[in-house]
């Protein structure tokens, strides 16, 4: 069973739905024991920070995830609540990854939106995957390069489309948007 973090934010039906796609069952849940006993844990969101960050300490969900061993995958804004602090309502995060987040400067159309490919990419969640290969964007904020980036990507300037540390793994892209790419990333996590 693969448990999908229900908190205060959206895109988790399409989750739930994309891994259905793949053969796999996702349950939606905020209970602590079946995250727990879960052989995979994904923690997708669109939302705000400070809101879902709230969201979490009320539920003690803060601590559930980081006491999670088995592999689990944050996505978009669930990459950006397992880094150190996030400029979005000033927000002190999950600091699984020693990273900041910072809001995209004004020098382009912001939010990012849309298709990109990756300067640079490594490790198990891209086997299979060539780094020319576009993944589906929407976001305002991102994580500056750091020790656990296992992707690059450059938009205004170059930032973590993935990070990896020990059994967390996370993306900023949305694989469950991201097509026959999205999928084969998805896969790849599910075979961990």
């Amino acid at each position: 069973m693969i448990a999908i973090i229900k908190y205060n934010a959206g895109n988790i039906k399409s989750m739930q739905n994309a891994l259905h796609r793949l053969g796999f069952e996702g349950v939606i849940t905020d209970d602590r024991a079946t995250i727990l006993s879960a052989e995979k844990v994904i923690f997708p969101g669109v939302g705000e920070a400070s809101t879902a960050m709230r969201h979490l300490k009320e539920r003690g969900l803060d601590e559930v995830i980081k006491s999670v061993t088995q592999p689990f995958l944050g996505i978009c804004l669930g990459l950006q609540l397992m880094c150190n602090k996030s400029e979005e309502g000033n927000t002190s995060c999950l600091s699984i990854f020693d990273a900041d987040v910072k809001q995209f400067p004004p020098k382009d159309k912001v939010p990012h939106m849309g298709w990109n490919n990756f300067e640079s990419i490594q490790g198990e969640l891209f086997k299979g995957i060539d780094k020319n290969d576009d993944v589906y964007y929407v976001h305002s904020y991102y994580a500056e390069l750091n020790n656990n980036t296992t992707a690059v990507c450059n938009y205004i300037s170059p930032f973590s489309a993935a990070l990896k540390k020990d059994n967390f793994y996370a993306t900023q892209f949305h694989p469950e948007k991201s097509a026959g790419v999205g999928a084969q990333i998805l896969r790849n996590f599910l075979e961990l």
